[in-house]
């Protein structure tokens, strides 16, 4: 026990040191491992998505073999008992509408069936909670019915089941994050966050819903992203690590050029964004800006926020180019190409994983990861090269 603890301490100060975009003894490696997880223990994807306890198990079974010095306890964060409970309609499931080896899909209704119509706007503005719970719950909800119809016994469920497994999920998850400072590894993240605009375009509108809104109304989008504002940074304040060292995630979805205009991120995205980052800075909260697809055009953008308060994570973005903008004042992590995981050789993924450590994290403030989360596609063995090689290539 006494070695594990030793263990765990030192990873979370290499991991800590590289947040603050310090030098730290190594390289430190932070894999977002989803569903490569179950494929690793022998699991099916309908198996960790169905029963969140074999997803724990097959979390703990992969830092026992890998030299990793942090994960997420299950980054299958959909733990498919939630939305069942409340038979909600946006997720398809591995081994039931899927087949048993495929991760969970959202399902994006089509536009003229968007779960908040373009005339709600009033309503979302005026009371975001409410509009969520009257309105929003009862149309993604197949067993919850409008205010005003008549109450059922399945509603009723809806809610009930919903709450209780939502408790439980998040108390056993807590319990994963200890079992994983037992093995000496430490858990990556604490707390959540999206921006205003990505819940629009991500929950409410659909992306092309807000396209058409962000032309045609965009005054009251902006209204909208505002009256999210404060509920947003609640939530990513509540869910932060009480002791402020792990970050904040933030998971930025739908909200950069060309998916938007460049006025568009300016005008809305920026300002309803930017004010929840400050804020959680000032509590001592720091954001892992996981930045999905290219970002690229706004990194100058983002200097504008105080130094060392955020992590910025690439995706499909160039990250060398991150470094250039961004190393003298945030620490970064990922970049390292997903497909190379799948479709490449292992001496392959040495050669990336070398080139990264030599020209993005000499002087500290990289931490290793892909670009984005790792499924069951990306290969065992490749897994591993990427982490031998980090360790190889990244002492300091």
């Amino acid at each position: 026990m006494h070695s594990r603890e030793a263990l765990y301490q030192a990873r979370l100060k290499r991991y800590l040191t590289a947040m603050r975009n310090e030098k730290p003894d190594m390289v430190p490696i932070r894999p977002f491992v989803a569903e490569f997880t179950a494929k690793y223990a022998g699991f099916t994807c309908q198996d960790v998505t169905q029963d969140y306890r074999k997803a724990f198990e097959a979390v703990l079974r992969c830092v026992e073999d890998f030299d990793w010095d942090a994960v997420v306890g299950n980054m299958v964060y959909v733990f498919a008992g939630i939305p069942q409970a409340m038979n909600l309609s946006y997720y398809a499931f591995p081994g039931v509408e899927l087949p048993p080896d495929v991760g969970f899909q959202y399902l994006e209704p089509p536009e003229d069936r968007a779960f908040m119509r373009s005339e709600e706007y009033d309503l979302l503005i005026e009371d975001p909670t409410g509009y969520l719970f009257n309105v929003w719950f009862p149309r993604v909800s197949r067993d919850a019915v409008p205010v005003g119809a008549a109450v059922t016994f399945r509603n009723n469920l809806a809610y009930l089941k919903g709450g209780m497994a939502m408790l439980d999920y998040f108390t056993a998850l807590g319990k994963q994050n200890e079992a994983l400072k037992a093995k000496g590894v430490v858990p990556a993240i604490c707390g959540i966050l999206k921006a205003p605009l990505d819940i629009l375009a991500d929950k409410l509108r659909g992306y092309y819903g807000l396209a058409r809104d962000l032309m045609e109304r965009p005054k009251k989008v902006q209204q909208a992203c505002e009256a999210l504002m404060p509920h947003l940074y609640k939530v990513a304040l509540l869910s932060a690590d009480p002791e402020k060292q792990l970050p904040v995630t933030m998971w930025m979805h739908r909200s950069c050029v060309p998916l938007i205009s460049m006025e568009h991120f300016h005008n809305i995205y920026w300002p309803t964004t930017k004010p929840i980052l400050e804020e959680l800075w000032k509590n001592g909260h720091q954001v892992l800006m996981y930045a999905e697809g290219n970002w690229d055009a706004h990194l100058e953008t983002f200097r504008e926020l105080p130094p060392g308060s955020v992590i910025y994570h690439v995706d499909r973005g160039d990250l060398l180019r991150a470094r250039r903008v961004l190393g003298d004042r945030f620490a970064l992590s990922g970049g390292f190409p997903n497909d190379l995981l799948t479709f490449g050789t292992p001496e392959e993924v040495r050669a990336i994983c070398r080139k990264i450590i030599q020209e993005v994290a000499r002087d500290g403030g990289y931490i290793m990861d892909a670009g984005a989360i790792i499924q069951n596609d990306a290969s065992v063995e490749n897994v591993k090269a990427l982490t031998e090689a980090t360790r190889e290539y990244g002492q300091y």
